[in-house]
């Protein structure tokens, strides 16, 4: 390596191997995070890029070569961005705080909400310059293999500050650079709770039913997603968080729309029998609400059934 490395990714799923090649692409220094001392060296992942609708030739992958850094091998590190599933955030982070620089910022980029509450007291106890950034993606991107992906689709992602030292400049302009369709906003919160909703309407409904994406749109299933999103809204401004429940409606229903074909990612962990993310979505909705002296109902009730399904 002829540069240190400056920014590391925990998590190499499908969005943290999307994330990386963009960031290669662009220009920047980044690696990985091993899992432990054994993931070190050099890692060769495979990119398959989104075809376009003008071409009819199968898109061959793209190798490349990416760092795998120790928790010991941190000291140049400046931005981590998180990609594990929410339920891991806090196990995977927490034993390195103390490797990374007191200077390190930190971005979560991941499905569903909670982990970023549980942080923010560590950040702001350290005063020394460490800060918590937020993002959400609407990337399409398939894990076709351990280090093989497909992207499958263009889609915003929005980041922003939440707490602690903001990000600076450098990295915040080195990311809108290399991450398409990416915007910086003043509060992110509201975007979260944006895309909070869609998870909360799709995920569990299609891993309930076992169906795609598209199957939401009919009738059956609208008083459901009302019920979903009325709870949902309510919830999110006893969090300070107004939102507007017609944009919510028709955003749920554009996105069913858009991905008909599709399987939620809920969907394909209940169908690999691994571990879904309902307690960091519908069940995120349901600890604020019990957090305010209210009760979100209709979330509660798939929550549990998503939990039973998944034992």
């Amino acid at each position: 390596m002829t540069h240190a490395m400056d920014i590391a990714i925990l998590g190499a799923g499908a969005v943290g191997q999307l994330i990386c090649r963009q960031l290669t692409v662009a220009g920047m220094n980044v690696g990985f995070i091993g899992r432990n001392a054994l993931e070190s060296g050099e890692q060769v992942v495979s990119f398959t890029p989104l075809a376009s609708a003008d071409d009819h030739q199968q898109i061959q992958a793209i190798p490349y070569s990416v760092p795998i850094l120790t928790a010991d091998a941190l000291d140049n590190i400046r931005l981590v961005i998180v990609c594990v599933k929410a339920y891991q955030v806090l196990d995977a982070l927490y034993p390195l705080l103390k490797q990374l620089p007191s200077q390190c910022h930190i971005l979560l980029l991941h499905n569903g909400m909670g982990p970023h509450l549980a942080l923010a007291p560590l950040i702001n106890a350290q005063a020394n310059g460490r800060g918590l950034s937020l993002g959400t993606t609407s990337q399409g991107v398939l894990r076709q293999a351990p280090w093989l992906i497909k992207q499958t689709g263009q889609g915003l992602t929005q980041l922003g500050h939440f707490t602690g030292a903001e990000l600076t400049e450098h990295y915040r302009n080195a990311l809108l650079a290399a991450i398409p369709s990416s915007e910086w906003v003043d509060t992110i919160v509201p975007c979260l709770w944006q895309k909070l909703a869609v998870n909360a309407a799709i995920n569990p409904l299609t891993a309930l039913y076992q169906c795609p994406n598209g199957k939401l749109a009919e009738p059956d299933f609208s008083e459901m997603i009302k019920g979903i999103l009325d709870e949902l809204v309510i919830v999110a401004a006893h969090d300070g968080v107004s939102l507007d429940q017609s944009f919510l409606h028709d955003r749920v229903y554009q996105v069913i729309r858009l991905t008909a074909g599709n399987f939620s990612s809920m969907h394909q962990d209940i169908a690999h029998q691994r571990r879904t993310e309902i307690d960091q979505i519908n069940g995120y909705i349901c600890e604020r609400a019990q957090a305010h002296g209210l009760s979100a109902p209709v979330n509660a009730e798939l929550w549990a059934r998503v939990k039973q399904l998944a034992v």
